[in-house]
């Protein structure tokens, strides 16, 4: 029988501890705390994360009945709900947010060599915004509309491996476009993204950067064709063009030609028109280009269901971004763990049955590599879906 670590002590013990304790102390988080410290904060997060928890109520109910595995688990103090409250409100989320950096640094390195299915070499990225809707009486920091809160999350998605290269949580009346501007471009990197972020003054410097990019246009976009390339309309690609934006303001913000792909996209019968500053890659690499953006549609549909970042365990801004920056590095630790124990199960899967086992003693790859205990997930999984449809009719 295996007398060793909980399966929590396990994951925790992929953190860089070293890296964590410069990023409390960068942020003083530590000052004038004797019991209560920032790691003891982040385990309790990490639990609830892992765990599901609802509330601080729930966690501190979780946690005390386990009291006397805590210790083993890495705690060094008792976790009691006001305390962690405390926590919350006033440990700089900054700590979190450049830990959670840390750790993704550490796990881009270990997706490079996955494939794209593309015959590319270049980094691909996505960039995308998604909305967290919150109640304006008790979030009125986070300012949406008129009569509504919200925090947006704007993400830049390594498209290798689905790790988030950039991560920043604006208000949600900040424009997606901005985020443009927070992002130092990497030469020879393709950025894919949406029309939402359609502003050439800000692809023209994407292009002097040595990037490159993919982007769906607007319909009143002006523009006059200068050439057209041969396409196989088989395929669904309509047209490969090289075009000069003519729009009086359009011209001026980027002088220079663009390339031009129409593409119909069978399976959603939507006739999509694509700009990219690239012309040496096909025409119809440009159309999986974009299709793989959706990629990071799903990246926000998974965290938003399986971490806990639609409810918070706190309302003010401080409290909100720590949770927010805690769920994103354990969605990466995960990741790393995935990747350094060489497990082929899915992330869901693998949150599954360690939101169920954090209290087991046995070893975290023989654990996730159980196919019996896999099936069973898979199976309890379903289950849950198929009440979740009839609940929904």
């Amino acid at each position: 029988m295996f007398k060793g670590q909980y399966v929590f002590s396990q994951i925790t013990d992929h953190l860089p501890l070293h890296t964590f304790r410069r990023c409390v102390e960068r942020y003083l988080g530590e000052r004038y705390v004797k019991h209560f410290k920032c790691f003891d904060q982040y385990l309790a997060m990490s639990f609830a994360q892992l765990t599901h928890r609802e509330s601080l109520r729930d966690i501190e109910a979780c946690l005390q009945a386990h009291s006397s595995k805590l210790y083993h688990m890495g705690f060094r103090s008792s976790i009691s709900r006001s305390t962690l409250a405390d926590a919350n409100e006033q440990r700089d989320w900054r700590i979190y947010a450049d830990f959670a950096q840390a750790l993704i640094r550490i796990a881009r390195p270990l997706y490079a060599g996955d494939q794209l299915e593309l015959d590319l070499k270049n980094t691909v990225y996505a960039l995308d915004a998604s909305t967290i809707d919150l109640c304006f009486s008790v979030f009125p920091w986070a300012l949406f509309r008129s009569t509504k809160s919200a925090v947006k999350l704007h993400t830049l998605l390594d498209l290798r491996g689905n790790i988030p290269s950039f991560v920043h949580i604006s208000e949600g009346k900040l424009h997606d476009v901005n985020a443009l501007d927070m992002i130092v471009p990497e030469a020879g990197s393709f950025y894919v993204m949406d029309r939402g972020y359609l502003d050439f003054e800000r692809l023209y410097s994407l292009n002097n950067a040595g990037a490159f990019f993919v982007i769906r246009s607007k319909n009143n976009i002006q523009f006059k064709r200068r050439y057209s390339h041969s396409v196989k309309k088989s395929s669904g690609i309509r047209c490969d063009q090289t075009i000069k934006l003519i729009g009086l303001n359009t011209k001026n913000k980027y002088p220079k030609p663009l390339r031009r792909v129409k593409y119909h996209d069978n399976q959603t019968d939507k006739t999509l028109n694509l700009f990219t500053n690239n012309e040496v890659i096909s025409a119809q690499t440009v159309a999986d280009l974009y299709r793989y953006r959706w990629k990071v549609e799903l990246f926000f549909k998974w965290i938003k269901q399986h971490l806990r970042i639609r409810s918070f365990y706190g309302t003010s801004e401080n409290a909100v971004k720590s949770q927010i920056w805690i769920a994103i590095s354990i969605y990466v630790l995960i990741a790393i763990i995935k990747k350094q124990l060489k497990i082929k199960a899915e992330l869901y899967t693998i949150l599954q049955i360690l939101s169920l086992t954090l209290f087991e003693k046995i070893p975290l790859k023989q654990l996730l590599e159980n196919k019996h205990c896999m099936t069973q997930i898979h199976e309890y999984a379903i289950q849950l879906n198929l009440f979740d449809n009839l609940t929904g009719h």
